[in-house]
């Protein structure tokens, strides 16, 4: 009998002439955390999609409590006590939480549903996570942690012994990952299995047991994550011994002593955000660090048009601005990198020729009519060059390239607007350790060209990497501002943060 409660063993998968798996093999222990990482196209998906039955192997072994199975569907994984808690959450939000919870797997008493029998289990299953919630809550009244942890209960109701997460902490703010982490150790004190899907390496070397590492389809490692770094798991996956030094500070020039390029005097957005002020040089990166809720989007939405502020002032190059829409704060010289780039920052149905001249379409037509083709196939062939964004040509739609990629063409298309000042938030959400220092040096790159930055971000080690000052705000108040050169540990910024 092996000690394992999940072997995939070689397991091939090609889809036409590419082939995605290469004898990959993956152990899960009973009661672990493992976590499986890989760069955007490493496989991972693929390898926990065919655990789950959405795709099944071309060959291979799947074995289970040490017995051979065959997963070809989504059903049979589920009886094998198998469930996967996608990024993109699945629950039906105008149905209450026992609904969902029972959705296709009604609870019935003769012909008719026994609900009482469906609220007993859901509460009992609710208590067991220590979730205080009404089973006839809706599910859209619901935070996007809560929402989360009801999938979680989902999962665990129907007896699930492998647990799957894909990016669970993506949309989720400090505390409610910390409360993920209370259930994941929950559950695990409880003998679930679990795989752990992230690109926040921090949180990795926090909740998981060992790491699995893929590249290009195919093992690379694994180990315990007691004897690894980010360094050591960013060099492992990129297959380069440098890598891991991305995140290292690089001490920037910039005219520290010039005009400032944008000033922000006494803004009060709402009657949290109040008596916001401070200032922006040419080529300078500027940090906002703060918890989920501080007030960072809501700084960067107001200096974009998106909201109105109450009073205060914004200035440009020395002038005030009054930019009551995101086309009037364009013209005034922003650009805005949203923190939610698949709803904010693109439109998915589209090519990527199509979303990067989005902004500036107008700039290129023939006697103001009709597109300048050739100068449209230029810009945007310069666009996937300049930034190394991978895709099959210009007129592939947008969605189907992955995070990374995407929001290479969401800062192309900005850059191309030609913005005084360009507005970063949550830039790597959601994308690969490659595509995250990728990113970080466009930022550079266009600091050092003379553009000004603002970067948001809940990750203190991007913080670090890219500020030259970083402003710290709590419950919507400015609490501290610091030279990045006097900040010497991510201990330090951290507790910053939380300081009221």
């Amino acid at each position: 009998m092996s000690q394992n409660i999940l072997e995939l063993k070689n397991i091939n998968k090609s889809f036409g002439a590419a082939k995605v798996l290469k004898d990959v093999s993956f152990e899960l222990q009973p009661a672990e955390v493992h976590a499986l990482v890989g760069g955007n196209g490493a496989g991972k998906s693929t390898l926990m999609k065919i655990m789950t039955g959405v795709y099944t192997k071309d060959s291979g072994e799947i074995i289970i409590n040490g017995e051979h199975k065959e997963i070809h569907n989504t059903n049979d994984a589920k009886a094998n006590g198998i469930a996967m808690i996608f990024q993109e959450m699945s629950l039906v939000p105008t149905l209450s939480i026992m609904e969902n919870i029972f959705l296709g797997n009604e609870l019935k008493k003769g012909a008719f549903r026994d609900v009482a029998a469906m609220k007993k289990r859901t509460r009992e299953v609710l208590e067991e996570l220590g979730l205080d919630l009404n089973p006839d809550t809706r599910v859209s009244e619901l935070s996007v942690g809560l929402t989360q942890m009801v999938e979680i209960a989902k999962a665990v109701s129907k007896d699930v012994q492998i647990l799957i997460f894909d990016e669970p902490s993506a949309a989720l703010s400090d505390q409610e990952t910390a409360r993920l982490f209370e259930i994941i150790r929950q559950l695990k004190d409880k003998g679930v299995s679990m795989v752990y899907i992230s690109h926040r390496m921090n949180e990795i070397l926090e909740i998981c047991d060992r790491v699995s590492i893929l590249r290009d389809g195919q093992n690379v490692i694994t180990e315990e994550t007691a004897n690894l770094t980010m360094e050591k798991i960013v060099a492992y996956m990129l297959g380069d011994a440098n890598s891991g030094h991305q995140f290292e500070w690089i001490p920037r020039d910039y005219d520290k002593k010039g005009s400032d390029v944008l000033e922000v005097k006494n803004l009060k957005i709402n009657e949290k955000l109040d008596d916001i002020s401070f200032s922006l040089k040419k080529g300078e990166i500027l940090g906002f660090a703060g918890l989920m809720g501080s007030g960072r989007t809501e700084i960067m939405e107001t200096l974009f048009g998106i909201r109105r502020p109450e009073k205060g002032e914004i200035l440009v190059g020395g002038q005030k601005v009054h930019s009551k829409s995101p086309a009037e704060a364009v013209k005034n010289g922003f650009g805005l990198v949203p923190e939610n780039r698949r709803r904010e920052g693109l439109v998915l149905i589209h090519s990527v020729r199509e979303n990067a001249i989005l902004p500036v379409s107008t700039r290129y037509t023939k006697n103001k009519i009709f597109n300048d083709d050739r100068r449209i196939n230029q810009v945007v062939t310069d666009n996937i060059q300049d930034l190394g964004v991978k895709t099959s040509d210009m007129n592939q739609e947008i969605g189907l390239l992955s995070g990374g990629n995407q929001q290479k063409i969401v800062i192309a298309k900005w850059l191309n607007s030609d913005p005084r000042i360009l507005m970063f938030d949550e830039p790597t959400a959601g994308v690969d350790i490659g595509a995250k220092g990728e990113i970080i040096k466009i930022i550079r790159k266009y600091a050092d060209e003379g553009g000004s930055v603002l970067f948001a971000s809940s990750e203190i080690a991007e913080m670090l990497a890219i500020c030259d000052r970083i402003i710290t705000l709590f419950d919507g108040k400015i609490t501290g501002e610091f030279r990045r050169e006097d900040i010497s540990t991510e201990e330090e910024l951290q507790n910053a943060i939380q300081r009221k």
